[in-house]
């Protein structure tokens, strides 16, 4: 029997039936958007790298948090740029500290907005690294490196801070060995047993992160962070990292970036059911802005395919700058 020529263009004929077989779907509920918050008064001050993108000061914070709210986006992720830096990232674990300051007054406003904050110390260190540096002479020239076990102490006393300022979900970002397990302790002891992780699992020392570097003010003093985030050419290693984040009590697990590493997503999705997130990380963003500015390719409808693409992956949420937009677009 001759193979119908037509019968793949048949259920793509008109708008109405191609939506009727669509096979993934992108909603605003998927959308998690990311936050720069900072200390001052009346800073509304644009992202140079990152066009549309802000640092807010927390009286401008509501007025922003208001609009994503109106949105329908359910969540938020925020990210600290503190007044004061120092070795061991103290601001990243004051009670008072910009994070935690926000969390607070999100939450007063909005208590059903989920606020997820950003666990890691690069921010707030003096040196960018994401955890504690000792620095020693090798041939003659200072060496820093980063003491994983000492650096733990800090992550899981700023994951509480947090957790003690109202946020509903914490998300190390730090890739520590362990870091899952000392947070969870650490929330456990300190009477947050209910509060979720969700595991930058799966983190690329990728080249997309410079935008954000410019945002967050974290570029590392020296070297880079090879060490501890992982090679993009490996993808075996990134089934090694989630399963040690699921062992340790993960509740969500993160690869990042997104665009480059579609891969890495499906790989995770076939081995783990737990929710899987995307970050379409700044760099992703800025590329697309970029050239949307120049006329040169559809904004909306690049983005919606690239989110698209992370969905039909494997993830369940998106983090992503294009957060606001997106949920724009899909309102019509």
């Amino acid at each position: 029997m001759a193979f119908p020529t037509t019968r793949l263009r048949r259920l793509r004929r008109t708008a109405g039936i191609r939506s009727m077989v669509r096979e993934t779907s992108l909603s605003v509920n998927d959308l998690i958007m990311p936050i720069f918050v900072t200390h001052g008064t009346d800073v509304l001050n644009p992202i140079s790298s990152m066009p549309g993108v802000y640092h807010y000061s927390l009286d401008k914070l509501d007025e922003e948090i208001d609009k994503i709210v109106a949105l329908g986006i359910p969540a938020i992720m925020l990210f600290g740029v503190p007044e004061h830096k120092d070795a061991t990232g103290s601001s990243g674990y004051d009670h008072n500290g910009i994070v935690q300051q926000a969390t607070r007054q999100v939450k007063a406003r909005h208590p059903e907005l989920v606020v997820i904050a950003d666990t890691c110390l690069c921010q707030f260190t003096d040196h960018g690294h994401c955890g504690v540096v000792h620095v020693h002479e090798v041939n003659g020239r200072q060496v820093g490196d980063v003491d994983n076990d000492e650096s733990l102490k800090y992550l899981a006393q700023t994951a509480v801070s947090q957790a003690e300022a109202g946020a509903d979900m914490i998300a190390p970002s730090n890739m520590m060995d362990g870091f899952v397990h000392a947070i969870r302790q650490g929330l456990d002891e300190a009477g947050y047993s209910h509060i979720p992780i969700m595991s930058y699992s799966v983190k690329y020392a990728s080249a997309f992160y410079g935008p954000f570097r410019d945002a967050a003010h974290s570029a590392p003093q020296f070297g880079d962070r090879k060490a501890y985030q992982m090679d993009p050419a490996n993808i075996r290693e990134a089934l090694r990292e989630a399963e040690a984040d699921v062992v340790e009590g993960a509740d969500m697990l993160m690869v990042k970036p997104a665009l480059a590493y579609m891969d890495v997503l499906r790989t995770l999705r076939d081995q783990f059911d737990l929710p899987l997130v995307a970050y379409n990380v700044s760099g992703e963003y800025s590329m697309v802005k970029a050239a949307a500015a120049q006329g040169w390719i559809n904004e909306r409808e690049i983005v919606t395919e690239m989110l698209l693409g992370m969905k039909r992956a494997g993830a369940d949420l998106i983090i992503t700058y294009f957060a606001k937009d997106m949920a724009h677009w899909l309102k019509g």
